[in-house]
């Protein structure tokens, strides 16, 4: 297995791409080839993107009482949680978190608002005078993650300033309807083509051990690359009380990072993040996501739970010796 493995990446590092076929296998396999996946994840990564990390932040600018009824999150009002309930944050509440993630050491800053989609008007006009405030008086990239939204919309989140724009698929197709019934997949896929259309980068990824198998992972990673999105958010379920999911626990420390790499092979030039749940589902391996492929993670607090505290992430990057990548620079 481990020289199928590595002629998988000496093709991916020639221009190649690895198929569904092998993408399946790989998704299985377990024991000591785990680690020469790591090893073929970590060459790619190198190769495609290289060897620093880029770090980014987020504001629960609008909280609670969404209409969706997705399995795992805290803020529908399908469920009965402790999450935080709230209207949108004022402008000077978005800048200042900003301000602060630019302080930790963050290249982008995404502005999150619970529901289906933003309010044209006054929560989007007051998003984009943030927007336009944090490109005056930063060097942090601000991205905007507002639910489903049209052209026109992103048109104008485009002129305003934003760069990215961030909507997860969340799962595979064929999943989707375990995860949400109440708006169809196709609506999210449509999304990522119109914030495209519009001139935006998009950041789109989903979240593991909500149930799925390991072939829907792979359908969700073929489905990304098709679309051809820029960056690549992968979370695990922290399962919150309240919620359907609440109690369940799908997904091992080693299982994150086989996903980690599977996601590095099948998208070899993307900039992959791990985000929500690492500290719960990694737990004492959250530095080996880079060795698995990870180009990136999320620092601070999450939606609606807390991360670790700034400090002990830069901590564990200063002690695998990684470079962070500043705020002015691209891929």
């Amino acid at each position: 297995m481990r020289k199928i493995i590595d002629a998988i990446a000496d093709r991916i590092i020639d221009g190649g791409a690895i198929t569904e076929a092998e993408a399946l296998t790989i998704a299985e396999i377990s024991g000591s080839d785990i680690f020469a996946l790591f090893t073929a994840a970590s060459r790619i990564k190198e190769h495609f993107v290289g060897d620093k990390v880029f770090l980014c932040s987020i504001i629960n600018a609008k909280s609670g009482r969404c209409p969706e009824n997705c399995s795992f999150c805290a803020q529908s009002a399908h469920h009965k949680t402790n999450a935080p309930v709230y209207p949108l944050v004022d402008e000077e509440r978005m800048f200042s978190c900003a301000h602060e993630a630019e302080k930790n050491g963050s290249s982008c800053y995404g502005i999150i608002t619970s529901g289906t989609s933003i309010r044209k008007g006054e929560e989007l006009d007051r998003i984009c005078r943030a927007v336009r405030r944090i490109r005056s008086e930063t060097e942090i990239t601000p991205s905007c993650s507002l639910g489903i939204i049209d052209l026109e919309t992103a048109t104008v989140l485009k002129e305003a300033g934003v760069e990215t724009y961030h909507h997860n698929l969340e799962t595979a197709r064929s999943f989707f309807s375990h995860v949400c019934t109440t708006h169809d997949y196709e609506e999210d896929v449509e999304t990522v083509r119109v914030t495209k259309q519009a001139g935006l980068k998009v950041c789109c990824g989903g979240i593991f051990g909500l149930g799925e198998s390991a072939g829907q992972r792979v359908e969700m990673a073929m489905t990304l690359r098709e679309l051809d999105v820029d960056s690549v958010p992968l979370n695990f379920l922290n399962p919150i009380e309240g919620t359907r999911l609440a109690g369940t626990s799908n997904i091992t420390p080693m299982e994150c990072l086989r996903t980690i790499a599977l996601y590095r092979l099948i998208l070899p030039a993307k900039r992959i993040s791990i985000c929500g749940g690492r500290e719960k589902n990694l737990r004492d391996l959250q530095s080996w996501i880079f060795f698995a492929g990870a180009s990136g993670t999320m620092i601070g607090n999450y939606l609606t739970t807390t991360g670790r505290p700034p400090e002990q992430d830069w901590q564990m990057l200063t002690d695998l010796g990684l470079t962070v990548a500043s705020c002015c620079e691209k891929r």
